[in-house]
């Protein structure tokens, strides 16, 4: 039986329906940058203090006075949850004593904010913070939140795998995409925190799924050549327009309401997409639909103006593979061998800790010194070089070299920064950007790593499951940034080791580069593990003849 490369490679590699399925898939992702970091502004954190009502018959001395000096960041600053007891300072301004000099304030009794909250408007004028005032007691709700919708993202990464391996990639790509649009206007209209948090929830389920659909479905139409600059250039590039553009939104809309509409709105320009963006013909081969993914084939050549054969799949090739292709998938399928299941759980733990550095470092943009619209915007626009030096890693390198060298210069970087002076900000600064920039091309090529190692039967499904590891470093990824609040250097510590960790499991990963998608478990089985010194057949074979080459486009 002939694979999918084969029978359709008289379309070529990079005529016009290629074309239209790289930009076409890759614009549907720009939506996803949007939703995937909107917490950094949605539930951003301003300059509190308590309030002191305006009956409080306090003078201007006491009243300036009412909010006791607490350290932080080596500097007094006014507390953000305490304020000194107003019956005991309105006795005082009624008998016209001074704070300081009359009263030392030191010795007063305390309070906590009775009458709520005031906050600077100089950064937000709303978020979900200042709507339902959750600080103090209630700050533990805010990396939650964002938690939760990472928690959303986990439990999309696992159904949308097995629900597109058996339903198709197209119909899961634009049923989760409705989700992820829908739930988000949603979200609008919130009356509660915890309304919002379980619509968040369910915008996590649809954001990430279409997210790995989109690109299993273009790295299956596209050619071998194509293919990466799809995974690297493609789909993380126009993620990554969608994470610049979400500052410049932020910046000149600082009502979260209205900003969540904002972001909304573009998911509505991806309902055409369903008439142009077609089926997966290779899925369809491997369910046996062979009539469907012959008419897709055709359409191609048609819309490439080249004339397709008389006979793509004759009657005898169809009966032959008749038993393949009543194979159905499930997950312990990922565990079905020693060889296949070591191979899935390192893969599982490079996923989970590279997570953890990303979003750590992405999530931590409020905390960083200067300000957080330019911070964010600067994370966002680091990620397009790292993606275009994926992209010629994995050109010209193999991919384990590849990813980890990047993780080693992503975690060597951020583990750097507890040796960086305080009065130093713009180098701390400009090293966090460096270490998200080895740990977002780390990040990128992962995806080109896991797509070359299944087969066609579970490679959605090991996509899924992987991202599903990464979506459980997500989750604990905020308490990372909570930790800053205590510890500034903390969360650098913690990011960087495990990344460094990381990155050395990685060279005990086998080795891919050089090889054709495997088709089958058979085909899979080929690759082995990197054991006592020796390559895998993929590498060896490699070296004879690189198959895997990008042609610039």
């Amino acid at each position: 039986m002939r694979d999918y490369e084969e029978v359709s490679a008289f379309l070529g590699e990079w005529g016009r329906f290629q074309r239209l399925v790289f930009f076409l898939l890759s614009a549907s992702i720009v939506p996803n940058g949007f939703n995937g970091m909107s917490a950094v502004f949605l539930a951003g954190t301003p300059a509190h203090r308590c309030a002191v009502p305006r009956g409080a018959n306090l003078s201007g001395e006491w009243l300036n006075a009412s909010i006791p000096l607490e350290l932080r960041g080596g500097r007094a600053e006014p507390s953000r949850c305490r304020r000194y007891r107003l019956a005991a300072l309105a006795n005082f301004s009624a008998l016209g004593l001074r704070p300081g000099s009359d009263v030392e304030l030191g010795e007063l009794e305390q309070e906590p904010c009775l009458d709520g909250w005031e906050y600077s408007r100089d950064v937000y004028r709303s978020t979900i913070v200042t709507e339902w005032n959750l600080v103090c007691e209630d700050d533990w709700k805010v990396p939650l939140t964002t938690s939760l919708f990472f928690v959303g993202v986990l439990i999309g990464s696992f159904i949308s795998g097995q629900l597109s391996d058996r339903f198709g990639r197209k119909s899961i790509l634009f049923s989760t995409m409705a989700v992820q649009t829908g739930f988000s206007f949603l979200q609008i209209f919130s009356t509660s925190w915890e309304m919002f948090t379980v619509l968040f929830l369910i915008v996590g389920m649809g954001q990430i799924s279409n997210y790995v659909v989109a690109f299993i479905l273009g790295t299956e139409i596209l050619g071998k050549s194509v293919r990466i600059i799809f995974s690297t250039l493609g789909v993380c590039i126009f993620f990554a327009i969608g994470y610049m553009l979400l500052p410049l939104f932020a910046y000149f809309i600082r009502d979260w309401r209205m900003l969540l509409l904002a972001l909304t709105v573009p998911g509505l320009f991806c309902v055409p997409l369903w008439w142009i963006i077609p089926e997966s013909p290779r899925w369809l081969m491997s369910q046996g639909r062979y009539k469907e993914a012959e008419a897709i084939i055709r359409k191609a050549a048609k819309i490439n103006g080249i004339t397709a054969p008389a006979v793509i799949f004759d009657t005898a090739e169809m009966q032959d593979s008749k038993p393949q292709q009543q194979q159905k998938a499930i997950l312990l399928d990922l565990f079905r061998t020693r060889n296949i299941a070591t191979i899935t759980i390192m893969s599982l733990l490079l996923w989970f800790f590279t997570s953890v550095g990303y979003f750590g470092l992405s999530l931590n943009t409020p905390n960083l010194h200067g300000n957080v619209y330019i911070n964010c915007f600067l994370l966002a626009v680091v990620e397009v070089p790292s993606y275009v030096i994926a992209w010629l890693l994995l050109r010209f390198l193999p991919r384990r070299y590849s990813i980890a060298g990047t993780l080693f210069l992503g975690g060597g970087v951020v583990l750097f920064i507890q040796l960086v002076p305080t009065d130093y900000s713009a180098l701390s600064v400009g090293l966090v950007m460096l270490g998200k920039f080895g740990i977002t091309s780390a990040f990128s090529m992962l995806y080109v790593y896991n797509v070359e190692l299944y087969p066609t039967l579970v490679r959605n499904m090991a996509v899924g499951a992987t991202s599903t590891a990464s979506r459980l470093g997500s989750i604990i990824a905020p308490y990372f940034v909570y930790l800053g609040a205590y510890d500034r250097i903390l969360p650098y510590i913690l990011m960087g080791s495990l990344t460094v960790l990381i990155g050395i499991l990685t060279l005990f990963l086998p080795e891919s580069y050089g090889n054709s998608l495997p088709e089958s478990f058979e085909q899979m089985l080929k690759v082995k593990c990197f054991r006592n010194g020796q390559q895998t057949t993929g590498a060896r074979n490699s070296k004879k003849s690189p198959k895997i080459l990008v042609t610039p486009m």
